[in-house]
């Protein structure tokens, strides 16, 4: 961090949120960018994203769009490409882009949906760790943080293709932690976001109150604020904060 009181916390980094044209993504890609880093914003809705930019710019922070669809690996190796030939390392990456099935009982999980959620959810993730690992082990200190679910360690009647795909998710990262925290200055979390007011937690409780979950922006400043601090490799918490 700079002597300079003035200075923004996170000015100089370079962030990758993935799943950032709306929700949770949307909002941490305004949170970090108001902290001075500067964002490189993915997802599919290109007029999503450019509204996400929109709103960074107009508030004084600076971003970077990159539409894209994470199932395609090559779309990721593309990116890890475009960033070391444009910063030459990457400071943070947010991995939160995720799909989540129609909620049935096991025995009736549909085989085509369960392989789009586990090529978003967990390959598309491999592809995000192994295409952008040289580009974190050239920053002063990486960051990788995984938005989970607590489906992913335990199990509900229903979610059992979305628990697997993210409990998977966390195994991928947990791993991926332990492998590099001996040889590089990478630090690894996994955070739970909690019941927070999206898109995909009015898919799963249509009858539910938005009012009752807090907002996007909350879970979106406890990362901003967390990557200020020097987090411990490993690291695990769940946003309770109430709506």
């Amino acid at each position: 961090m700079s002597d300079n009181p003035n200075a923004k916390p996170l000015a100089g980094k370079i962030a990758l949120v993935t799943g950032s044209s709306r929700g949770i993504g949307a909002a941490t890609a305004k949170a970090l960018a108001a902290k001075g880093a500067h964002v490189v914003i993915t997802g599919r809705k290109v007029k999503n994203l450019e509204a996400v930019e929109d709103a960074i710019h107009d508030a004084g922070g600076s971003a970077t769009i990159a539409p894209m669809d994470l199932t395609d690996g090559a779309s990721i190796g593309r990116l890890a490409q475009a960033i070391a030939e444009r910063w030459e390392k990457l400071d943070i990456l947010i991995i939160n882009a995720a799909q989540m099935p129609v909620l049935t009982p096991v025995t009736q999980i549909d085989a085509k949906q369960f392989n789009e959620v586990l090529t978003l959810n967990v390959l598309a993730t491999q592809a995000l760790l192994a295409g952008f690992d040289p580009l974190l082990k050239r920053s002063a200190a990486g960051r990788i943080i995984g938005l989970t679910s607590s489906v992913g360690s335990e199990p509900r009647p229903f979610w059992g293709a979305y628990g697997a795909s993210k409990a998977a998710f966390e195994n991928l990262l947990l791993s991926h932690g332990k492998e590099v925290e001996r040889i590089s200055e990478i630090r690894l979390a996994i955070i739970d976001p909690g019941a927070t007011r999206t898109a995909m937690r009015e898919r799963a409780y249509p009858g539910e109150d938005p009012q009752t979950v807090k907002l996007p922006e909350v879970v979106a400043d406890y990362l901003a604020a967390l990557l200020e601090k020097d987090f411990p490799n490993l690291h695990r918490e769940r946003v309770e904060t109430s709506a």
